[in-house]
Order: C-alpha cells, then structure tokens, then sequence
C-alpha cells in the first residue's frame, strides 16, 4: 500500500506565535522556577540572556518587551521543567536535578550547559530531558 499525500495547507501546521500576554506568564513562571531551582541572578540572567541590571529590573516585575529569542528561551525552560516533573515524582528531586552532575554532560550539570547562554544549550538540555522520558 502506498502513502497518500494529504492536500493540506502548510499554514494549518504553523503554530500560532505565542503572544505578548502569553509571554509575561511564561516569564512570570520562569523567575519562580529560577528561585525553585536556586539559581542566582547571575546564572538567571545568561539564561534569559539579559544583562544583570535587567534581569533584577524583571524580577521585580518591571519587564521589558519579549521579543522572539527571549518568547523562545522562556518555552525551552518551562519544557525543561515539565520534563523533569513527569521523570521524577518527589519536586525536590526535579528542582535540585539541575545543578546535579551527569554523565550525559561529561559530568557537568544541566546549568553548567545551560550557563553556556545561547538558545542551543537550553535547547541541548530540553532534548536530553524529552528523550529520557520517551517525548511523552
């Protein structure tokens, strides 16, 4: 039997970009993770790859504008952390993983990669994490 080709509009596979709304609750969400995974400022801010007065300035809620880089990063680190609430039960075992040293990063730690600051390694540690755990 062969494969038949579904005449179907490639924009209907198109997600919708994620709005301005939708990414001050993602940022919300994400400096309180930034405290469940007791981060510093200054890991936090090469996450978001912000410059440190910045960061401070919206972790006091005084955000700036989310341009598509940061709408970007704020999604690979909520994927990291539903990721690692699905593989563990215990949240404490899923916050604390992040500093934890694995092998699978030549024995650094997740935040170690990710303090690398570009997208690829938040990108690197949330593809490791979606494989462990099958994509479910």
């Amino acid at each position: 039997m062969a494969l038949q080709q579904l005449d179907i509009p490639k924009q209907d596979f198109t997600p919708d970009p994620i709005t301005d709304e939708e990414g001050g609750a993602m940022l919300r969400a994400v400096l309180t993770l930034f405290g469940k995974w007791q981060i510093t400022d200054e890991d936090a801010a090469i996450l978001l790859d912000l410059p440190l007065r910045t960061y401070r300035r919206w972790k006091t809620g005084q955000a700036g504008r989310l341009d598509r880089d940061m709408k970007a990063r704020l999604s690979n680190i909520l994927g990291i952390h539903k990721a690692l609430r699905i593989i563990f039960t215990d949240p404490n075992r899923a916050y604390s993983w992040v500093k934890a040293t694995n092998a699978a990063f030549a024995g650094r730690s997740a935040l170690d990669v990710m303090r690398g600051g570009e997208l690829t390694d938040l990108m690197r540690v949330r593809r490791y994490l979606d494989a462990e755990r099958g994509a479910w």
